[in-house]
């Protein structure tokens, strides 16, 4: 019979594996993590308000604020009024932002890919993959800042 592990135990020994290798995987990025996901959203989503942007990433209004006005001084972005309310504006991800977010996520996936191949027989990959549903459902699960407990 396996023992169950100490979920306390379980969280640090996971967040130990996961942080050097999200390090590794992110060093040859060149936008921070905050504004590849505002360009993940507005590619997901569409265009979106500077709220909407600070609720889905989970940052201050005034993060999201300063991101896109160097994500727009980029060319990443363009700003403009919202049709239903001219008091909002939307933040809309451009062509060439597109292009890089593509250059951002693929930044350390040659890396992974190596790494899972060399270092991982068969049955280590398909247990690793068994994985991954996991980590989403534990990253859906996050509870959302301010939301009642």
């Amino acid at each position: 019979m396996t023992a169950h592990p100490d979920p306390d135990t379980l969280a640090t020994d996971l967040r130990d594996a996961i942080r050097p290798l999200w390090r590794r995987f992110n060093e040859h990025r060149t936008l921070s993590l905050g504004k590849v996901g505002i360009l993940t959203h507005l590619e997901r989503d569409g265009s979106l308000s500077a709220t909407d942007l600070a609720a889905r990433e989970r940052i201050s209004h005034q993060a999201v604020a300063t991101a896109v006005r160097e994500l727009e001084e980029l060319g990443l972005v363009s700003r403009s009024p919202d049709p239903a309310d001219g008091r909002r504006m939307l933040v809309t991800l451009t062509g060439q932002g597109r292009r890089r977010l593509h250059l951002e996520r693929t930044a350390g996936q040659d890396w992974l890919v190596r790494a899972v191949t060399e270092h991982l027989d068969d049955d280590e990959r398909a247990t690793l993959a068994a994985t991954v549903p996991l980590l989403n459902r534990l990253n859906s699960d996050a509870p959302t800042p301010g939301a009642a407990r």
